[in-house]
């Protein structure tokens, strides 16, 4: 799908606003992180790294993300808190890569390339619990929760655009439908002036030969007739190619127009009047009607009326001077019709089946589609050496959806009048919403069960681990563990970072550590507990921020270590 751009200096405008936005973020958190933050590195490169994203994100939203992304990463080396402002930049991206791609498996591909390498710089640098819990929460809300936003805004912004072009997709088709109805309706006209004219033809055509054998008739005459019969063979032949040139196959069956032959007939004539036409002009016909006579529909009556003028005509132009047989034979809930003429005394072989094909059979199909077209039945084909002409017509109508048959230049399809374009663009979206609507659903679903059962277990461990500054300070050196028991946690903080591990400690003794507050997102003052044989030995402060005093020493009994103060009996 093609989006009008925008002009260029829109676009310009509309970067350099988001550019600004961030950048106003970006410096609020360089300002709140202190004294301690590098200029160059918190503030300066991260808005050179936006500046070159946020342009980037229009053609390549992907690689815009990775590179903010990379942001947060260098944020996790951070001794401080791997808090900082990039995750802001980064859901915001985040949110224009749900905008601007529309498949899900490429962009959930980039979100699970970020987080493997937010995972990845933990590791490498072996950053303390905290940042895990940072990584594994907080980094992949920015990712996930924004481009479901973003890709929600671009289902919608779609589907409108759809709905809108299919609109005037169906009112260009309507005009169009109108059209071809206006051309079909002319052409089943001319099919109905064919049928009426060709019988009509016929007859005169039947009557002109049966003349040329009257005794009383000069050869001049004779040759005359036969000219004269000769010249209305031309025009019903004529008539009919005229036909076949205004009857498109692609309009056959609508049922537009003149349904059924309703146009083009003698509005009063009958069957009774057709068959004494036809037997005045020497055509050797008879006929019976069985059954008590219903009050048929004007249509259905019409259709029997074509029945019987097609048998008709088509015994005269194929089998002149055949006997002609019709039956209509009344039931309860159908009418049947049959025309049926027998074989002629100079018959050739096979020129019963010509019936079918002769001049095209242009008659025959037409009949065939009116009936169809009424909930009838049309069959056709030899019958004791002459050719029978079978229809059955229901008498309560009901017009069925045709197939019509459409010629193109890739070949012929079939087109199904039920089935339109709107329900099948209906469909798709109903099916692309739900499947964005699962991945709504799923994908959060997936990240919360990979990651909220670690955090949580994460943060249970660092909530246990407390041991609060009343209680250190009433811990007294020198006293067993069974006396201090009730002061102690129910387990050590299983995460200390490493400096705290490698400080000198009192020989022989071994250490635990223990979180001075409960804070899960900064850093805290770690106490260390030093035992010998169940005894304590020392006890230490590690201060979180090394910028900051240690606490003086309590005995003389001091042991040197940096950003650490002893305490020991």
């Amino acid at each position: 799908m093609r989006h009008p751009l925008l002009p260029p200096t829109r676009l310009v405008l509309a970067d350099g606003a988001l550019w600004a936005v961030l950048a106003t973020v970006t410096g609020y958190g360089f300002r709140d992180a202190g004294g301690a933050a590098s200029p160059v590195r918190d503030l300066l490169l991260p808005l050179a790294v936006l500046a070159v994203s946020v342009p980037l994100a229009r053609t390549r939203p992907a690689s815009a993300v990775l590179v903010v992304n990379g942001l947060c990463a260098l944020g996790l080396a951070d001794s401080a808190t791997p808090a900082n402002a990039h995750v802001l930049s980064l859901a915001a991206l985040s949110c224009l890569l749900g905008v601007r791609i529309a498949r899900a498996r490429a962009a959930l591909v980039v979100l699970a390339a970020c987080l493997v390498v937010d995972v990845a710089t933990c590791a490498v640098l072996r950053v303390p619990a905290v940042w895990w819990f940072y990584t594994l929460t907080v980094i992949p809300a920015a990712l996930l929760l924004p481009w479901l936003v973003g890709r929600h805004w671009r289902g919608r912004r779609e589907l409108v655009r759809g709905g809108w072009r299919l609109a005037r997709s169906l009112e260009e088709r309507q005009h169009l439908v109108a059209e071809r109805a206006r051309l079909t309706e002319r052409a089943d006209i001319a099919a109905d002036m064919h049928d009426s004219l060709g019988h009509v033809l016929s007859l005169v055509a039947l009557r002109a030969g049966a003349l040329e054998l009257s005794p009383d008739l000069t050869d001049r005459d004779r040759a005359e007739l036969a000219e004269l019969r000769g010249t209305i063979a031309d025009a019903v032949e004529q008539l009919r190619q005229t036909v076949t040139v205004l009857h498109d196959p692609r309009d056959a069956g609508t049922g537009t127009g003149t349904v059924a032959g309703a146009g083009g007939l003698p509005v009063k004539d009958t069957v009774a009047d057709l068959v004494a036409r036809a037997a005045a002009s020497g055509v050797p016909v008879s006929w019976e009607q069985r059954g008590p006579v219903p009050v048929l529909p004007p249509l259905v009556e019409r259709g029997i009326y074509r029945v019987v003028r097609e048998g008709l005509t088509n015994s005269v132009k194929h089998a002149p001077g055949s006997a002609v047989r019709i039956r209509i034979d009344h039931a309860l809930d159908h009418t049947r019709v049959s025309v049926v003429n027998a074989a002629r005394a100079d018959a050739r072989a096979g020129e019963a089946d010509e019936q079918t094909s002769a001049t095209g059979g242009r008659g025959l199909t037409g009949l065939r589609e009116r009936m169809e077209v009424l909930g009838g039945t049309l069959h056709t084909g030899p019958h004791q050496g002459g050719f029978r002409v079978t229809a059955v017509l229901p008498h309560q109508t009901t017009a069925r959806p045709l197939e019509r048959t459409a010629v193109t230049g890739a070949g012929t399809h079939t087109d199904h009048l039920g089935a339109t374009e709107s329900a099948e663009r209906l469909a798709a979206v109903r099916r692309a919403a739900r499947r964005r609507t699962v991945a709504a659903f799923a994908a959060p679903a997936a990240a919360a069960a990979i990651f909220l059962p670690a955090a949580a277990y994460l943060a249970w461990q660092l909530t246990t681990g407390v041991l609060t500054p009343s209680r250190f300070d009433a811990l007294e050196p020198g006293r067993p563990r069974a006396e201090l028991g009730r002061l102690l946690p129910a387990r050590a903080f299983p995460y200390p970072p490493d400096d705290a591990r490698s400080a000198p400690r009192p020989p022989g003794t071994d250490c635990d550590f223990y979180r001075s507050g409960r804070d899960l997102l900064h850093q805290v003052d770690l106490y260390r507990l030093c035992w010998s044989d169940g005894v304590l030995v020392a006890k230490d402060t590690l201060e979180a921020n090394r910028s900051r005093p240690a606490r003086p020493a309590e005995t003389p009994h001091d042991v040197e270590s940096p950003a650490a103060t002893t305490y020991s009996p």
